[in-house]
């Protein structure tokens, strides 16, 4: 075993890791809590990860995003990312896919083949046909989706449960709702009960931005990646 590696194996177990290595997990999103799912992954031992996000690094993803550096900006999150993974395990092995995930190009994933499939997207029609995909492919127990973390303070407040388990997040409720229209249940979700702060909305590249602060989508982001890896090596 790779010293990197001895301390993780002190608390996981020798198989755990061999497990990790042997897996292959999907992390749609690579934004504040993408990016510290893929880092958690990385350093824990997880042996090849596909990364997919459209978007590159911007000034403003500084606040919040761990990928995103000065030296970052205007590059691709999906290299960046990649590169980052790499020069923590050189080992790894590494798919770049530079495109968001629709339902329009949903077909492009295989999700049977992957081990563990992690959301950390925010549109809601996407998220939706991503759960979608996952149950029909058999890994509806194997598929973790990120809840509302903007407009939020509270690192403490996040949770994990099933989705139709969750209160007060605007968008757990939603997302319950699409769900129980299309009979999925069990679906695992990392989300807050905290009240998000009522702000005014920014606009970044077109799009809704809400406030954000460095340790919260990180805190959410952690906390998928313990659940990945509990699940994975059981």
């Amino acid at each position: 075993m790779k010293p990197q590696f001895e301390r993780t194996a002190l608390i996981l177990g020798n198989d755990s890791i061999q497990k990790l290595q042997q897996s292959h997990v999907i992390i749609f999103g690579l934004g504040g809590v993408g990016g510290y799912v893929c880092e958690a992954l990385v350093r824990a031992g997880v042996g090849e990860i596909s990364l997919v996000d459209d978007d590159d690094v911007n000034e403003s993803n500084i606040n919040r995003q761990i990928i995103a550096l000065h030296s970052t900006i205007g590059k691709a999150k999906v290299d960046v990312a990649a590169e980052r993974a790499l020069d923590i395990n050189p080992e790894i092995k590494i798919h770049r896919h530079k495109c968001f995930y629709l339902p329009e190009n949903s077909s492009d994933f295989d999700f049977s083949k992957y081990d563990y499939i992690v959301d950390c997207i925010d549109t809601v029609t996407a998220k939706i046909s991503m759960i979608e995909n996952a149950a029909s492919a058999g890994k509806s127990d194997k598929i973790i989706t990120c809840l509302g973390t903007g407009n939020k303070i509270n690192p403490m407040g996040f949770k994990v449960a099933a989705v139709e388990k969750t209160k007060v997040c605007p968008l757990a409720r939603v997302m319950r709702q699409e769900l129980k229209k299309r009979n999925i249940k069990g679906i695992k979700c990392v989300y807050s009960e905290e009240l998000p702060f009522n702000v005014v909305a920014s606009s970044e590249n077109g799009r809704h931005a809400p406030g954000s602060v460095s340790f919260v989508p990180g805190a959410a982001g952690l906390l998928i990646a313990a659940e990945v890896i509990k699940d994975l090596t059981k």
